[in-house]
């Protein structure tokens, strides 16, 4: 069970989780979080997640190259978006990289956060549907904790300009 959500009690603000990864529509995510964000005095939290496969013992060394290899490309990915983010609305995001199954520490973060009010996705806009992350999450849109908003992928920012 998901923490109650304090976002708009005294000393709270509440926040707009984006999950940043490599797919093209992850900038409409950005760009519709940080609107929303600047408009309604929230803020804005990016999550990257760096997915982890097991390990053979013998690569544990490999494995740790590897790893801090990841969480520099993700701490670099984080600081684009969050310059992106800044010049869209003013405003700078916090910023976090974790490790795991992306939808497990989605839920995870929002349980642990208790300012976090909507989680911001973006979908794909091809053939092959919105993407494994927006399908896998909607299948529990249900008893999700909190709203997610699924941004269409094909929209430009004056479009989004016009909705946020």
């Amino acid at each position: 069970m998901s923490r109650k959500r304090r976002s708009y009690e005294a000393g709270h603000k509440p926040k707009f989780l984006v999950v940043i990864d490599e797919t093209p529509e992850c900038d409409r995510a950005v760009y519709f979080a940080a609107r929303r964000a600047g408009r309604t005095n929230a803020g804005m939290l990016m999550l990257r997640v760096i997915e982890t496969q097991d390990r053979a013992p013998q690569w544990l060394g490999v494995a740790d190259i590897m790893r801090a290899e990841q969480r520099e490309e993700a701490d670099a990915m984080l600081a684009r978006f969050a310059a992106r983010a800044n010049g869209i609305a003013g405003i700078t995001p916090e910023r976090i990289v974790r490790e795991g199954d992306p939808a497990t520490e989605i839920t995870r973060l929002i349980d642990e956060d208790e300012d976090i009010a909507v989680l911001v996705l973006a979908a794909g806009d091809d053939k092959e549907g919105p993407g494994p992350l927006v399908t896998g999450l909607t299948k529990s849109a249900g008893s999700f904790p909190i709203p997610m908003a699924i941004v269409p992928g094909h929209l430009s920012d004056d479009d989004l300009d016009a909705m946020t």
